[in-house]
C-alpha cells in the first residue's frame, strides 16, 4: 500500500504542475495587450536637442551647437604645459587671495590663513568646444566649455584663538561656460594687456572637504547644501556682466598712448650755407618726433635769406619722452627738382624739464653721425624754444561707459576749448582695383593731409595706424575726407587707383567721444572701411 501511495503522488505532482504551467501559459497568452506595437527605430539625426540631451547627457558642446568648434588639440597642448600651468596658476591664485585673506582675518579676528599645499594635481581639464566672438574692438572673445576632474591637493591652515584648524580639499569635479577676452591687444608681447573672465552660467561644483582628518561632505544634507552656496557666492562675484580682471601688462606703455604734448617755437636760423650757385637759399624747416609715422611739419619758405626769422608755433604729440627726439632739419626750396638739406639737429626728449620752457641755439649737421667727418663743417644754427607738458594725473580717465575703448583727456596745453581729434584706421574689406590692389588710406582734414603705409596684394589690409589732429575749438561743423587708394607697382604702366572715399561728418564724433563704425566706401563696389574717431579734451 506504501508503494501504491507513493507512485500515485509523484504522478499527481506531476499532472499538477503541468497543469499549472499549461493555464498560466494561456492566462499569459489571453491577457496580453493588444494595443503592444513595435517600436519605433529612428536615425540619431532626426530627434531633436531634448531628446538627444536625454539620451546622450556627455556629448560635447561642439556636437549640440553648431557655433561650437572641436579643440582637440588645445587638450592634447593642455595636457604637455599643464605642469608649469599648475604653477602659474596657484601662484597667481595666492597673490589674488592674499588682500582677500588679510581683510577677512582681521574683520573676524583670525591670526592667519594659509596655503599648507596648493597643487591642482596631475588631471588637466579637458575643453568640450569653444565659441569665438568677433568685435570691432582691439579684442579677442571665446567661451570655452570646461570640464575638469582634477586631483588637486589643496590644504589651508587657519589659526585662531590659539587653536589650529586644518581644511582639505579634494576630488574637485568642476563644470564651467567662462568668457574669456584679451584686451585690448597691443603691438607689444604676449600682444594683449589684461585678460577679463567671467561665467556665462552658474557653474556646477563637487568636491571633497576634509576637516580635522574627517569627510565633511560625507555629512546628510550638508552637500547639497554647500553646493548651493558655492554656485550662488561664485555667481555673485562672476556671472556676466561681473568679471575678474588680470592685468599683463600697461596698457598705456603697450600701446604707446599719448602722454604728452611737446611745444615748439621755431625761432630764427643764423648764416646758414648757401645752396644755390646763384642767389641765397630759400630756406625752411621740417620738424617731426622719431618714432612715429605722422607727416613732418613745415615751416613757411623765407625767400633769399639765410638768416630767417620764422616764429612759427607747432604742436607734437608725445608717446615715449624717454626714447623719442625732436628732429629738426632745415632746407633750402626748389621750384623744380628735390629739396636740397642744409642742416639737421636732433633734441632728446629726455632732456627736457616737464612743463619748463627752454631756448636752444643748435649747431646744424648733415648727420646725427658723431664720426662723420662732414659734420665738422660750418653749416648753420637754428634757434628754437621748446616745452613739454606731459599728462597730468587723471588725464587718462574714462570718459566714457564704453568698457572696451577708454577716451584719454588731453593734456594741459591743449588749446582752451578745443581739443584733441584722433583718428584710428583700422581695416578695410572687400577693395579692388581695376589693375592693381596696393591699399593705402589718406586722410584730408583742415587742408592737413595724412596717409597710412600702402600694403602690397591685399584685398583685405589691416593697418592699425592711428593719426592726431590738435584743434583750436571743436571741429563740429568740420568734416574729414578719408580715401582708399591703390598704389600703382615700381614697375609699370598703371597709375594709381582710387578704391572708394567715405565723408566724416565730425558732429556725431565730438557729441558721442567715441566712434568705431564700419563704413561703404563711395564709388566702390563692397567696400568697407573701419574707423575709430575720438574727441578728448581737457
Amino acid at each position: 500500500m506504501g508503494f501504491f501511495r507513493t507512485v500515485l503522488g509523484f504522478f499527481g505532482f506531476g499532472v499538477g504542475v503541468t497543469m499549472g504551467l499549461v493555464i498560466g501559459y494561456y492566462l499569459f497568452i489571453y491577457f496580453q495587450p493588444t494595443d503592444v506595437k513595435d517600436p519605433v527605430i529612428r536615425p540619431l539625426v532626426e530627434l531633436d536637442t531634448k531628446s538627444l540631451e536625454s539620451m546622450l547627457p556627455e556629448v560635447p558642446h561642439w556636437v549640440k551647437n553648431p557655433d561650437f568648434d572641436r579643440i582637440d588639440w588645445l587638450n592634447k597642448f593642455v595636457e604637455n604645459i599643464w605642469p608649469y600651468l599648475d604653477k602659474a596658476i596657484c601662484k597667481t591664485a595666492k597673490e589674488i587671495a592674499k588682500p582677500i585673506i588679510a581683510e577677512n582675518t582681521a574683520k573676524y579676528k583670525i591670526d592667519s590663513v594659509e596655503f599648507e599645499t596648493l597643487t591642482l594635481g596631475s588631471l588637466p581639464p579637458t575643453f568640450q568646444g569653444m565659441k569665438v566672438y568677433t568685435t570691432d574692438e582691439q579684442e579677442l572673445i571665446m567661451e570655452p566649455s570646461i570640464k575638469w576632474a582634477g586631483n588637486p591637493n589643496i590644504t589651508v591652515v587657519v589659526k585662531a584663538f590659539g587653536l589650529k584648524a586644518t581644511a582639505q580639499v579634494i576630488d574637485l569635479h568642476v563644470f564651467a561656460l567662462p568668457r574669456i577676452t584679451l584686451k585690448p591687444l597691443v603691438p607689444s608681447f604676449p600682444c594683449f594687456a589684461k585678460i577679463v573672465v567671467s561665467l556665462m552660467e552658474k557653474p556646477h561644483v563637487d568636491f571633497g572637504l576634509k576637516l580635522l582628518g574627517a569627510d565633511l561632505m560625507a555629512i546628510p544634507g550638508l552637500y547639497v547644501f554647500v553646493q548651493e552656496i558655492i554656485k550662488t557666492q561664485v555667481a555673485n562675484m562672476y556671472l556676466w556682466p561681473k568679471v575678474l580682471e588680470v592685468p599683463i601688462m600697461d596698457p598705456a606703455k603697450a600701446q604707446k598712448k599719448p602722454v604728452g604734448i611737446l611745444h615748439v617755437n621755431i625761432v630764427r636760423a643764423v648764416k646758414l650755407t648757401k645752396k644755390d650757385f646763384l642767389g641765397k637759399s630759400d630756406p625752411y624747416v621740417k620738424l617731426k618726433l622719431t618714432e612715429e609715422k605722422l607727416p613732418s611739419k613745415k615751416t613757411s619758405v623765407k625767400r633769399s635769406n639765410l638768416n630767417p626769422e620764422w616764429n612759427e608755433d607747432f604742436k607734437l604729440v608725445v608717446k615715449d619722452p624717454e626714447s623719442q627726439a625732436l628732429e629738426l632739419t632745415v632746407y633750402d626750396w626748389e621750384q623744380v627738382g628735390k629739396h636740397d638739406k642744409i642742416g639737421m639737429s636732433v633734441i632728446p626728449l629726455k632732456e627736457l624739464i616737464p612743463d619748463e620752457a627752454k631756448s636752444l641755439t643748435l649747431d646744424l649737421h648733415k648727420t646725427m653721425d658723431a664720426n662723420d667727418p662732414a659734420n665738422d663743417k660750418f653749416r648753420g644754427q637754428l634757434t628754437v624754444d621748446v616745452t613739454y607738458k606731459p599728462f597730468k594725473e587723471g588725464d587718462s580717465d574714462v570718459d566714457t561707459s564704453d568698457e572696451s575703448g577708454t577716451i584719454e583727456k588731453a593734456p594741459d596745453g591743449t588749446p582752451e576749448g578745443g581739443g584733441l581729434l584722433v583718428v584710428i584706421v583700422h581695416e578695410a574689406q572687400d577693395v579692388e582695383g581695376k589693375h592693381h590692389t596696393n591699399p593705402y588710406v589718406r586722410i584730408v582734414f583742415r587742408g592737413e593731409e595724412r596717409k597710412t603705409k600702402h600694403i602690397k596684394k591685399n584685398r583685405d589690409p589691416r593697418w592699425e595706424q592711428e593719426f592726431q589732429f590738435v584743434c583750436e575749438e571743436p571741429p563740429i561743423n568740420d568734416k574729414m575726407q578719408i580715401e582708399v587708394i591703390s598704389r600703382p607697382p615700381s614697375i609699370g604702366i598703371h597709375s594709381k587707383e582710387n578704391l572708394g572715399y567715405v565723408v566724416i561728418s565730425l558732429a556725431d564724433v565730438i557729441n558721442n567721444k567715441r566712434i568705431n563704425e564700419k563704413y561703404h566706401l563711395i564709388d566702390s563696389k563692397n567696400g568697407r572701411i573701419q574707423l575709430e574717431f575720438q574727441w578728448r579734451t581737457s
